[in-house]
């Protein structure tokens, strides 16, 4: 079987794909996630299983590496697994980058918008991420990679301005913003939030949108507070989970004999 892990900086999601059976990206035998601070679970859930091949992206440091070859090594016992870290390249998975530096690219970016156009080919996308950061990224309908914008996440932008505003608390972000112009300043903070990100990604939209005013640009929607910005966004989307573990799915299907 193939194990392919998506690292983050808040999470670990993990999926497991019998490619005797499954050759469809986002297609798993099995999937899950923990807390990163909770890596050392990942042994007990993978050692249920026959893992072949691992294909991993992690952008959560030296650290959460060494953690994740742990836990690998403790689940696969005395067997040998062979690991590979996937990083951004110049093509790949149908992918072309036109970043400066290819490498450069954060391989979450790089897998999600493989696995965005491996789910919409021949569409121009937009790739909105809404994690730690939200990303924000355009591909055109032959799978070039324009590039991107990185803003703080829902909750970094609301935590950094409750830390660094003395008088301003820190609220939840399930606070009510279902007024644009709040009248307490919880929901004042939550409103102001929600609209930078829904704003940021409507410009992106619009962007690549004049970029390619004769063909249609899909939004696609993923990360953990997608759902708490969707409501907020005045355009068409689709909603898409787990998309860096799609990507890598279609990488290991085309680069990675069968397991």
């Amino acid at each position: 079987m193939l194990l392919l892990v998506d690292a983050g900086n808040t999470r670990i999601k993990w999926a497991v794909v019998d490619r005797s059976i499954a050759q469809t990206p986002g297609i798993w035998h099995a999937s899950g996630n923990v807390a990163r601070a909770d890596a050392a679970q990942l042994v007990q859930a993978w050692s249920a299983f026959k893992i072949g091949r691992i294909l991993l992206s992690n952008v959560a440091g030296a650290g959460m590496r060494d953690e994740l070859e742990k836990a690998v090594s403790h689940s696969a016992g005395m067997k040998p697994v062979a690991m590979e870290w996937f990083e951004s390249a110049a093509l790949l998975g149908g992918v072309r980058n036109q970043y400066l530096n290819p490498n450069q690219l954060g391989s979450d970016r790089f897998a999600a918008v493989i696995g965005a156009h491996a789910l919409f080919p021949n569409k121009n996308l937009l790739v909105a991420t809404c994690g730690t950061a939200t990303t924000i990224d355009a591909v055109n309908a032959d799978g070039t990679f324009v590039g991107g914008m990185i803003l703080p996440g829902l909750g970094l932008m609301a935590s950094s301005l409750a830390k660094n505003t003395a008088q301003l608390p820190e609220v939840a972000l399930h606070a009510d913003a279902s007024q644009p112009f709040a009248d307490h300043t919880d929901a004042a903070i939550v409103s102001g939030c929600l609209a930078a990100q829904a704003g940021a990604i409507e410009r992106a939209f619009a962007a690549h949108s004049n970029a390619h005013p004769d063909d249609e640009v899909c939004c696609i929607l993923a990360g953990g507070a997608a759902d708490l910005i969707a409501p907020q966004l005045s355009i068409a989307y689709q909603r898409v989970d787990n998309l860096v573990l799609i990507g890598l799915h279609t990488v290991a299907t085309q680069t990675l004999p069968t397991c």
